[in-house]
């Protein structure tokens, strides 16, 4: 399968696990919650399309790894939501690299 198709499949389908399991979550508001939900799509389908692409000098699922955590980190700490974003970007990355 062509790279960029892996990249695109990976992207779209972590970015919708993550908007999924954001739905049940209060934000106070609708347009909080939608505005949530869509960043968190643009963050996570981000971290599924990149890493196809890395290439370091380690296996792969490091790697996505690696990505994973270090493009979760901003949201971690601006929202002080470490753990859930931490981790679902740990094993999402993760994942990613072992597919790819």
């Amino acid at each position: 399968m062509d790279q960029l198709i892996k990249a695109i499949i990976s992207g779209v389908i972590f970015g919708l696990v993550a908007s999924v399991t954001m739905l049940p979550l209060d934000f106070g508001s609708k347009t909080k919650k939608r505005d949530a939900i869509i960043a968190a799509f643009i963050e996570r389908f981000s971290i599924g399309f990149v890493i196809p692409f890395i290439v370091l000098p380690v296996p792969h699922y490091i790697t996505g790894l690696a990505v994973g955590l270090l493009l979760s980190l901003p949201s971690a700490i601006i929202t002080k939501t470490y753990i859930p974003i931490l981790v679902m970007g740990a094993l999402g990355g993760l994942i990613i690299g072992l597919l790819t």
